[in-house]
């Protein structure tokens, strides 16, 4: 069985009802044989890191970058899984009420540095979610948990 591990920071309802979405999608009934672990960002250990299979990485945009709890995360887990996660997929849903370009930047240069492979477009919400951004939380959770069934 693979295992997919969603690393979130969920401070305020807006994210809470983001990574709900996410999970959905990613726990869906015609995905099989994919366990889906959470983790919240100051939580995660490398252990958590190296046995996943794949990511889903949820934070707020604090002040125009990700949020210090998943900041802290890698942190904590990017020399321990550099070797050992390369090539693995991953996806981001990010949610800032101004700019989350910073957010997107961020992770993208430390996922890049760690060698994970983008499995999906990042999901950036502004303001509150809509139906239509909620549909596609629920699609990234759906896209990465069923690309890990695939391989």
């Amino acid at each position: 069985m693979k295992k997919l591990l969603v690393v979130h920071h969920t401070p305020s309802p807006y994210t809470q009802a983001m990574f709900e979405a996410v999970l959905s999608g990613a726990t869906d009934p015609e995905i099989e044989d994919v366990e889906v672990v959470r983790r919240a960002a100051l939580a995660v250990t490398p252990t958590d890191m190296l046995e996943a299979d794949g990511y889903l990485l949820g934070t707020p945009a604090n002040l125009g970058y990700m949020s210090g709890a998943l900041k802290h995360a890698f942190d904590v887990c990017y020399y321990p899984c550099l070797d050992s996660t390369r090539g693995r997929p991953y996806g981001m849903y990010v949610h800032g009420n101004e700019g989350t370009e910073g957010a997107e930047k961020g992770v993208t240069s430390i996922t890049t540095g760690i060698g994970w492979v983008k499995a999906a477009d990042y999901v950036v919400v502004s303001g509150k979610p809509s139906k239509d951004d909620l549909e596609a939380c629920w699609e990234l959770g759906a896209t990465v948990a069923a690309g890990l069934m695939e391989v």
